[in-house]
């Protein structure tokens, strides 16, 4: 699942962005509301945390603007912790509010719970073929057997499984995994490609993960 971080502070958005991807998130961040609002116009998050005093646009335009718009689950995170901020963020349209300081094992535990009860979102169970991907359970399973993996091979594994059929360019993938940005060096997905393989299709005799020479890759019953 994709999370928008809009944080200007770079030393908190930072601590977010390593904290999130490590607990399996793919994680962007908008050190502005001006960059914030590009971001989520052109792509599609899952979840959006918010900062209120931001340069150029600050969180309450920036809600209002998501606001008319998508029902993408907000969270604000912002030290202003007055009881009136509150209610105003709430009103907005935010569905949840936290203050700073904050307790990360506390804002992980509101994340899951907004994205579990999401609005409309994207479907939470994947299947194809005898492989099965849960996102609210975080299992993936093939003939009834438990695989498993890192976060990061979860986080691909969901990334095929939603796309099924549809070829994926390496380039691509790095920028959806690992938020890298290059043209050359895309050794990263085939490593880890290879050891999504190596758990996912090497012990069955079918293979779902196809390569597509000079192009990339695929998860789907027929290559």
């Amino acid at each position: 699942m994709r999370i928008l971080v809009v944080e200007d502070e770079v030393k908190t958005a930072d601590y977010l962005h390593k904290g999130l991807s490590e607990s399996g998130y793919s994680v962007d961040v908008a050190h502005d509301g001006l960059a914030g609002q590009q971001r989520i116009s052109d792509e599609h998050f899952d979840l959006i945390i918010l900062d209120v005093m931001l340069p150029d646009m600050n969180g309450w335009q920036l809600l209002q603007f998501i606001r008319s718009r998508w029902q993408t689950p907000v969270l604000f995170l912002t030290a202003r912790d007055a009881v009136e901020y509150r209610v105003k963020g709430l009103e907005l349209g935010a569905d949840d509010y936290l203050v700073k300081p904050f307790s990360y094992v506390e804002l992980l535990a509101r994340v899951r719970t907004l994205l579990r009860r999401g609005p409309p979102r994207e479907t939470q169970l994947f299947s194809v073929g005898d492989l099965s991907l849960d996102l609210v359970q975080h299992r993936a399973m093939r003939q009834g057997q438990r695989i498993h993996l890192t976060n990061k091979e979860f986080a691909l594994l969901h990334l095929l499984i939603s796309r099924e059929n549809e070829v994926l360019s390496r380039t691509f993938i790095a920028s959806q995994i690992w938020n890298m940005n290059f043209e050359s060096d895309t050794n990263v997905v085939d490593v880890a490609i290879r050891r999504l393989r190596a758990k996912v299709d090497d012990p069955w005799s079918h293979r779902l993960i196809h390569t597509v020479r000079g192009m990339g890759y695929m998860l789907g019953l027929v290559p």
